[in-house]
Formats: C-alpha cells, structure tokens, sequence
C-alpha cells in the first residue's frame, strides 16, 4: 500500500483536477477550503514516500518543484491571466506529482508511451494544460465570430487568406534550409546547435535583401532544391507552409483575436459587481494609468527589458485591478465618482472569464496517461523529416 503513494497520488491529482474542473464551471471560483489541504496532502504523502524509500531527495525536489511552480503561477496571477484557485491548484498538483507517476507503459509504433520529458513532471503538466486551452478558445471564438463579431472570423484566418506573405518565408526558409545542407559538411564541428545558428543567419540575412535580389537567390536555390531532390523539395515547402500557416493562426488566436473576443466595452452605469477589467487602473501623481499592456507585452518587457518590477510592485495606487476576483462594491463607486469629476473617461473594458480549471484536468490526464506534448510534437515532426 504504502509503496503504490505515486499511483494514489496520480488519482488524487485526477479526481482534483475533475472537481475543480466542475467548481470553475458551475461557480466560477475554485476555493481555498479544497486547494490549501490539497497542497499540503502532496507534501504529506510525497514526504511519507521518500522517508519510506530511503531517498530523503526525493521530498527536497518535491518541495522545490511546488515552490518554483507556485512562483511561475503566481506571475500569470500578477498579470491578470490566471484566478488564485488555479495558482493554488497548479501548486497542489506539483506537490502530488512532482515526477512523472509509472502507473501506465504501454507502446505504439515503436515508442513508448506516456512520454517523459528532461525537465520536471509538474513543468509538463503546466505546458499540457496550456496547450489543451487552445482547441476550446479556438471554439469559443469561432462561436463569437459567428454570433456577434464576424469580423474576427476574417482577421484570425488572414494567414491563409493572405497567403503570400507566407509563401514568401517559407520560400525563404526552405532556400536557407537548402544553403545550410550544403555548408554544413564543412563545418568544424557537426552539432546541431551550430546548424540551427547558420540556419537562422542565412534565412535573416536572405529576408533583409532587396526582393528583386531576395526573388532571384530564392528562385536560383529553389530550382537546385528541385534538381537535386524533387520530392524532398516539394514536401518540405508544402509541410513549411502548412505549419507557419498554422503558428501565425495560433498566433493571431492567442493575440489580437482572443483579445477583441472576450473583451466588450461597458460605460460606468452598466458595470456590476464580479465583472472583470481587462486593465488595471491606476492612481498616480500625474493622473490616473490605465494599463492596457497585455501578458505577452508584460512577459516581453520582462525578458527584454528586465522590468521585474512592473509586475510586482504598482505604479500607484490601485483603483481596479484585473485580477478575477472582479470588481467589488467600493471599485465601482470609486469609478463612477472619477467618471463625474472627468478624471476617467466613461468606457471600462470587461472581459469575459473562461473556466481554466477544465483545461487543467485535460492537462492532468494527457501527462499521465500520454505524456508531455511538446515531446510528441517534437518527435512527430523528427518522423516526418525521416519520412521524407
């Protein structure tokens, strides 16, 4: 009993993730009264486990793992696009699962499954639930689209209405891809980081030419391509064109598109209490802020700019934040009283809430069960080349 912890641990996982999968939905809230003691259950029966099988770092990393989960959590709740019962949820799962649970092995085509990537199970579980949001947002904008916003529908398929521009970079990254086969034997060394360096080198400087230059390289290597391989030549433009056709759709989906579907502008008296701002608003010395910089805009400052402290410490003080606790009684009387004194203008962005917590148990269920998904991709498109 005591040594089948991983596998009651995985069911508790599952069977949390399901009820707060059903919480999110019906009530929109996952609270603190289920995720605090599940938190501490997975360090209970993680610490009993390794106390039972000798290897006291095992415990450590479990609660090394919950911690540096709970931190990456609670950076998506500073910037408005997770609730606190997701942070808290995420953090009890990392605590039950903090390495991949051995309860299924099975194998198709030659690989086994579930996957398991290098780095941490609870990373996994992250990036799955992640990406199992996308199908249903891509549903539920559809559905927008259709319903109220058709001029959605139009900007999310402008990649493939406006194919052009595609078909220009995949003409360039397949003549790169081309020119880099070619040097590459004569490189010193034959690692594939250094491929993917000269890769990316010869497609910048190919895009940065003039186009009659740019059209009359493409088309030369092109023609050799063809020459030398019609059938790899043909495949490979044909599969680059269909997957950066699909990165700039997800691209558009999780932007602009997602943005303008699940947002609508309300005036001050149509507000109510629990609506959710899609800005935070500020107070300043200079007047008041409203924020309209995004997640990625956020994470892209922090990256590129180190600027940590916008997301930690406000700029002033706050009048509304975007945090999906919405906004109260006082938020809205305060909002009304700087409409009247004309210190605001009356137009407040409200977005819509969409239940995470489902995207979660999905998540949940694919890691253990199938594995991490940007392995399968991975392993999917290096089949692919080997096909071809």
């Amino acid at each position: 009993m005591i040594m089948n912890i991983p596998f009651i641990a995985a069911i508790i996982a599952i069977l949390s993730s399901f009820y707060g999968s059903y919480s999110d939905i019906k009530e929109g809230v996952i609270r603190n009264k289920f995720t605090f003691p599940l938190i501490m259950l997975g360090i209970v029966l993680n610490g009993i486990y390794a106390y039972i099988i000798g290897l006291p770092w095992f415990f450590v990393l479990t609660l090394i793992y919950t911690a540096i989960i709970f931190g990456l959590c609670y950076l998506f709740w500073r910037v408005g696009a997770w609730a606190g019962g997701d942070v808290k949820l995420f953090t009890g799962l990392a605590a039950l699962l903090p390495f991949a649970p051995a309860i299924v092995n099975y194998n198709i085509l030659g690989i086994n499954f579930p996957l398991v990537a290098n780095y941490p199970f609870p990373f996994t579980l992250m990036i799955n639930s992640i990406l199992s949001i996308l199908p249903f947002l891509l549903i539920y904008i559809l559905f927008v689209s259709i319903k109220t916003k058709p001029h959605l529908l139009r900007e999310l398929l402008e990649p493939v209405i406006d194919f052009k521009k595609t078909l220009v970079l995949t003409m360039v990254i397949s003549s790169a891809v081309t020119i880099t086969s070619i040097i590459t034997p004569y490189l010193p060394l034959q690692i594939i980081i250094l491929t993917l360096i000269l890769l990316y080198l010869i497609s910048f400087i190919i895009s940065k030419l003039p186009d009659r230059l740019k059209a009359v390289i493409v088309s030369v290597v092109t023609v050799f391509a063809l020459y030398k391989n019609f059938e790899l030549a043909i495949i490979g433009i044909i599969f680059l064109l269909i997957s950066l056709t699909v990165v700039r759709i997800i691209r558009k989906l999780l932007t602009t598109v997602s943005k303008e579907a699940l947002q609508d502008d309300y005036t001050v008296n149509e507000l109510e209490e629990g609506m959710i701002s899609a800005h935070n608003i500020y107070e300043t010395d200079d007047g008041i802020i409203v924020d309209k910089k995004g997640i990625f805009e956020k994470i892209k400052d922090v990256v590129t700019k180190g600027e940590l402290s916008n997301l930690l410490t406000p700029p002033g003080k706050i009048i509304v934040t975007n945090m999906a606790a919405g906004l109260t009684e006082d938020n809205l009387e305060e909002l009304k009283e700087l409409v009247k004194e004309g210190k605001i203008k009356n137009k407040f962005t409200i977005k819509k809430g969409v239940p995470f917590a489902p995207s979660i148990l999905i998540g949940v269920i694919i890691s253990i069960f199938i594995g991490d998904l940007v392995l399968i991709i991975q392993k999917l498109i290096y089949s692919i080349f080997i096909y071809i």
